[in-house]
C-alpha cells in the first residue's frame, strides 16, 4: 500500500501541474511550492533552533497561532517555521509577523520529506488539526523528532480506521502525543493502542477569546450602522448558495433600522457582481466606501480581507456561510462577541457548531422559509437575542485554556 501511495502521489504531482496551466488556484498551488526550499535556505540557518508548525488552511492557522505565541514566548531563542497546504491559507498568510519562515508543504514525496527536514532541522513538530502525511510522519519518526498533534479531530470514517488504512495508522506512530478536542477522537486512537492521547479542547477558543481584548472599532462601520444603534445582521464566509437565500430575504426588508454586513468567502469580481445585482437595496462596496454617506446604504460588501473579525463587533446577528456547501466556515469569532449565530445544514464535521447547537444559541436553517422565520424572530425579540448571544458568550469562556495545556506538556 505504501508504494502504492507514494506511485498515486507522483501522479498526482503531474495532473496537478498539468491543470494548473489553467486554474489559478492550482497555478498558486504549483508556483508557490517551487519557492520552499530557497525561503527555507533563506531564513533558517543550520544552527537555528527550530520548531515547525504545519496547517492545511487559514482556519488550521487560527488554530495554531495561540501555540505559536506561547513558543515564541516561552523560547525567544527560537525561530519558527509554518507551513501551509492550500494557498487559500497561504496567500493570506504568506507574511505573518509570527514566523521567521512561511511557505508551502512541498508534496509529500519521500525525497521531498528528507531535504525538508533537513534545511528546517525542527526540534519539535507540530501538524494542527489533520493532514497526516505519510513521509512526513515517516521521516520525522526515524529521526526521533517530537512530533504533536494540535486540536486534533478523528472519525470513524477517516482512513486510519479502514481495513487499507495500515500504512497511515503506522504513520501515526511519528505522533510523541496527541492533543485532541473531544472524546471521540480519543476512544477512536486508544481503539488503535495509541495511549499517548489527551483531551485538551480546541485552541481556536484561546485565539477568539482574545479578541475583546483589541480595539474592534472600524470608523466606516460605525457609520454604517449609526454608531451602532441600527440592528445589524453581519454575513461572514458567504458563498453563492448562502447569498441567494440571503438576498431573497434582505429585497424583502422594509424596516431601514436593519442592516446587513456581507464578506463574502470569495472576493472575485465576477462573484461580488453577482452578489450586488441579486440586491435591490441601497449597497456599497467598502472598496468605494470613501466620501459616501454610507448610513443611506441597506448593505455593505466587504470585497477585502482581514475586516472579518473586527466586523462581528457590529453583529446583533451572525449568519456563517459554508453550510449550504462544502461546510460551514469558523463560527467561533462571531460567538465570542455574544451574539446568536445562524448556519446552514452541513456542519456535522464541526464539533464546536454541534455544541453550540445544542444549547441553543446556534440555530440551523435548512431552507429559505427557515432563514426568513428565524431572521424575523430574533430582529423583533432583542431579549432573545441577548439571552442567545450570552450562551454563545459563555461557551467561548468555559473552553479556553487549550493552548496553557498543550505548553504544560510541551515544557
Amino acid at each position: 500500500m505504501f508504494i502504492l501511495y507514494n506511485l498515486l502521489t507522483y501522479i498526482s504531482i503531474l495532473f496537478i501541474k498539468i491543470i494548473a496551466l489553467f486554474n489559478k488556484k492550482l497555478g498558486l498551488f504549483v508556483a508557490g511550492r517551487k519557492q520552499s526550499f530557497q525561503i527555507l535556505k533563506d531564513n533558517i540557518s543550520p544552527s537555528d533552533k527550530v520548531f515547525w508548525i504545519h496547517v492545511a488552511s487559514l482556519g488550521e492557522f487560527e488554530q495554531g497561532l495561540p501555540v505559536m505565541e506561547q513558543l515564541k514566548k516561552k523560547f525567544p531563542t527560537h525561530k519558527i517555521v509554518l507551513t501551509f497546504f492550500s494557498p487559500s491559507g497561504y496567500e493570506v498568510k504568506k507574511n505573518n509577523t509570527i514566523a521567521d519562515a512561511t511557505l508551502y508543504l512541498p508534496m509529500d514525496t519521500i525525497s521531498n520529506a528528507k531535504k525538508f527536514l533537513e534545511l528546517c532541522h525542527p526540534e519539535k513538530a507540530f501538524f494542527v488539526k489533520y493532514e497526516y502525511w505519510p513521509n512526513y510522519l515517516n521521516q520525522l519518526r526515524h529521526q526521533n523528532i517530537p512530533t504533536y498533534l494540535v486540536s486534533g479531530i478523528l472519525r470513524p470514517n477517516q482512513v486510519f480506521f479502514k481495513w487499507y488504512g495500515g500504512f497511515y495508522r503506522k504513520a501515526l506512530k511519528a505522533f510523541s502525543y496527541f492533543f485532541v478536542q473531544n472524546e471521540v477522537s480519543k476512544t477512536l486512537l486508544n481503539s488503535l493502542h495509541y495511549n499517548n492521547v489527551e483531551i485538551v479542547g480546541d485552541t481556536r477558543f484561546d485565539r477568539v477569546s482574545q479578541i475583546l481584548e483589541n480595539n474592534n472599532d472600524l470608523p466606516f462601520l460605525n457609520d454604517f450602522t449609526l454608531g451602532k444603534t441600527t440592528k445589524t445582521i453581519v454575513i461572514g464566509s458567504s458563498w453563492p448558495e448562502d447569498e441567494r437565500l440571503l438576498s431573497t430575504y434582505i429585497n424583502s426588508i422594509t424596516d431601514k433600522n436593519t442592516k446587513f454586513i456581507f464578506a463574502p468567502h470569495n472576493i472575485k469580481k465576477d462573484q461580488i457582481d453577482n452578489l450586488l445585482q441579486s440586491l435591490k437595496v441601497p449597497t456599497i462596496l467598502h472598496s468605494e466606501h470613501e466620501g459616501k454617506d454610507l448610513n443611506q446604504y441597506t448593505v455593505y460588501i466587504i470585497d477585502a480581507y482581514s475586516i472579518l473579525t473586527k466586523a462581528y463587533s457590529y453583529a446583533d446577528i451572525a449568519y456563517i456561510g459554508g453550510g449550504f456547501g462544502a461546510g460551514i466556515h469558523n463560527i467561533l469569532e462571531a460567538a465570542t462577541y455574544g451574539v446568536p449565530v445562524i448556519i446552514g445544514p452541513n456542519y456535522k464535521k464541526f464539533q464546536e457548531a454541534k455544541d453550540l447547537i445544542t444549547l441553543g444559541s446556534c440555530i440551523v436553517v435548512n431552507s429559505q422559509s427557515d432563514l426568513d422565520q428565524i431572521f424575523d424572530d430574533l430582529l423583533q425579540n432583542k431579549d432573545k437575542r441577548v439571552e442567545l448571544g450570552k450562551t454563545s458568550n459563555n461557551f467561548i469562556l468555559k473552553n479556553k485554556n487549550a493552548t496553557e495545556k498543550i505548553m504544560k506538556h510541551i515544557e
